[in-house]
C-alpha cells in the first residue's frame, strides 16, 4: 500500500468541515487536517486575489486518489478548487498501517 497527501483549500471552515467529513466517512481518508488562516495569492479571471483560505491535509492510499478526487469535485464550491498529491516516500509504519486499514475499500 503506498499512501498519500492530497492538499485542498477550501473557502471557509464550514465547506472544509463538509469535505472532511464526507471523506473519512466514506473510508477515502483516514485522517483530514483543517489548518485555517492560509493566505493565498493567486491570480483568477486575470485578476491577482489574496485570500484566507481553509488548507486540507487528506491522508489517504493512492489507490483512492481517484475517489477522493470525485468527492471533492462534488462537495467544493470552487470552480477550480486545488487537488494536489503527494505519495509519502517514508513514515510510521504503524501510522501507515493504519491509514491502510482506514482506507481499505469496502468488501
Amino acid at each position: 500500500m503506498s499512501a498519500s497527501i492530497v492538499q485542498c483549500t477550501c473557502p471557509d471552515a464550514d465547506s472544509a468541515s463538509r469535505i472532511a467529513r464526507a471523506l473519512v466517512e466514506a473510508r477515502l481518508a483516514a485522517c483530514v487536517q483543517a489548518v485555517g488562516g492560509v493566505s493565498s495569492t493567486y491570480r483568477w479571471n486575470e485578476t491577482i486575489t489574496v485570500s484566507t483560505e481553509v488548507l486540507l491535509l487528506i491522508k489517504t492510499r493512492r489507490e483512492r486518489l481517484d475517489a477522493v478526487r470525485d468527492c471533492v469535485l462534488a462537495l467544493h464550491p470552487y470552480e477550480l478548487p486545488e487537488i494536489v498529491a503527494v505519495d509519502i516516500a517514508s513514515g510510521h509504519p504503524p501510522y501507515l498501517d493504519w491509514i491502510a486499514r482506514e482506507t481499505a475499500a469496502p468488501a
